[in-house]
């Protein structure tokens, strides 16, 4: 299985890239937030997910991990296969994604192409209270590759330190989750953790 790709862009497409590395050409579907980060002729690095079927071998790229494990995650709901999962990647980042399935905010996918309310009904629900994607490279970030697409380590970041602190409180970790994303739209940018907390915990208790 091919995890990860290192190469240069040699095509790009509506919905695909050709990604050449040691002499052969990879053919890469993106969706169109990664593929706008690409530019033929420049090097790029891109994490992958191996879709294996019994006609055909699919690579899609990501720019992060954090991007791969949700990619994946998705597509444990019913009804949501790659096509939906990518187009939801293109609607929403991926802490969006988050706060949306914590606030059970049906609204937010339902504005993804391919995703109609009872879709979006199912994702919130199947996905709530489910961890986060960590995906197997989030601890191991690679080298930048240029002015290509960097591959970052996944990891929660202070949102999952905090959602982490209070479920330590006995907090389950649903109502963490909801009030952590919610505390979260009181601040600009990443908040210190501690100041996180606190936050959330006054949305816990009301």
């Amino acid at each position: 299985m091919i995890g990860s790709l290192k190469g240069v862009v040699t095509a790009i497409g509506e919905d695909v890239a050709l990604i050449e590395a040691n002499g052969i050409g990879y053919v890469v579907q993106a969706g169109s937030r990664t593929l706008s980060r690409l530019s033929v002729g420049e090097a790029a690095m891109l994490c992958i997910e191996t879709h294996v079927r019994e006609d055909a071998i699919k690579l899609f790229g990501f720019s992060s991990e954090e991007e791969r494990g949700w990619f994946v995650h998705l597509q444990s709901v019913q009804s949501v296969g790659a096509k939906v999962a990518l187009a939801i990647l293109d609607t929403l980042i991926v802490t969006d994604i988050a706060d949306a399935i914590s606030l059970q905010d049906k609204a937010a996918f339902a504005r993804a192409n391919g995703v109609g309310p009872k879709l979006a009904a199912r994702i919130v629900q199947e996905l709530a209270g489910k961890a986060p994607p960590r995906g197997f490279l989030a601890h191991a970030p690679l080298p930048s590759s240029g002015k290509g697409p960097v591959l970052v380590a996944g990891g929660a970041g202070v949102r999952g330190e905090a959602v982490s602190a209070l479920v330590n409180l006995g907090i389950d970790a649903t109502t963490a989750a909801r009030a952590v994303a919610t505390a979260m739209k009181t601040f600009e940018g990443d908040p210190p953790t501690p100041d996180l907390i606190r936050a959330a915990l006054k949305e816990v208790r009301g």
